[in-house]
């Protein structure tokens, strides 16, 4: 009887163990930008606004314009800076959410868009913002917490900022 409580004590460590670097493997913010001094990648906190600028030209945009030409060719045939950040992107500034894209309701479960627009909704809490809250390396947005990267990162509200962002 000793025996098979050592195993499965042993069985216990292993699986507690294994469960513990899935847990480290899912941290966040996720390095994925340039190396920094100490040749790690970089978090998107940790770059400056140089390697950020950078990080987005060669990470962020491209995964952005794969999805939104393959969705609508048609209307989406270049994609640069101004998709997300508007003229705004000319003069530098970069700032999120902006007053560029449309205004959401406010609503956590985007209720109204999934009403009025429901394959654009649907295309971008699919694709859009697991694909671009990966490339900065950061939790997409959880309706339990309010928290992440989510279409309130980029929209803002009827009256401005939603949920943190």
């Amino acid at each position: 009887m000793s025996k098979c409580f050592n195993l499965c004590g042993h069985r216990g460590i292993l699986l507690c163990g294994l469960l513990a670097c899935l847990v480290l493997a899912g941290c966040y913010p996720k390095r994925v930008g340039v190396s920094g001094p100490d040749g790690k990648k970089m978090t998107w906190v940790e770059m400056s606004l140089e390697q950020r600028k950078t990080h987005m030209k060669t990470e962020v945009l491209p995964r952005a314009a794969a999805i939104f030409i393959s969705w609508r060719p048609e209307r989406f045939t270049e994609v640069d800076c101004s998709l997300c950040h508007g003229r705004r992107a000319q003069t530098g500034n970069f700032e999120m959410p902006t007053d560029h894209l449309p205004r959401l309701s406010g609503d956590a479960f985007l209720g109204p868009e999934f009403q009025k627009h429901p394959q654009t909704t649907r295309l971008k809490l699919k694709r859009l913002v697991p694909e671009i809250s990966s490339a900065l390396g950061v939790k997409k947005f959880s309706i339990i917490t309010k928290k992440g990267f989510g279409c309130y990162s980029c929209h803002l509200g009827p009256d401005g900022p939603v949920f943190g962002n």
